[in-house]
């Protein structure tokens, strides 16, 4: 199994997990047989590894609500809605304003229709 994240996930690596990702539902790949869904409830980390721990998935047979990775390791999380509409917004705006300077038009020619 290789999970690589759906269209609303980006991938993170586990060590730059901060605050700002508590409460959010992530995914990871822990090993090559399973793939976490689960909600961020906390994290703790070293330098070299980083210990997750998740809301809603323990107290199963086989689901554990704690998991140690490399800081390295692929994380999926939401993608910031907010922040991809803001660049985009920011792109659309400057391509306007250089159409607007001209920049639009093939080697400066007028393109006013003359009576």
């Amino acid at each position: 199994m290789d999970y690589t994240g759906s269209q609303s996930e980006k991938v993170v690596p586990a060590g730059e997990l901060g605050r700002s990702h508590i409460g959010q539902t992530i995914t990871f790949q822990p090993n090559e047989f399973t793939v976490v869904f689960g909600r961020l409830a906390g994290i703790a980390r070293t330098e070299a590894m980083v210990y997750l721990s998740l809301q809603g998935v323990g107290n199963g047979t086989h689901l554990k609500d704690e998991y140690d990775l490399p800081a390295t390791h692929d994380v999926y999380v939401p993608v910031d809605v907010i922040s991809n509409a803001e660049s985009t917004i920011k792109d659309l705006f400057g391509k306007v304003q250089e159409n607007l300077r001209g920049g639009g038009h093939r080697g400066g020619e007028d393109r006013t229709d003359k009576l």
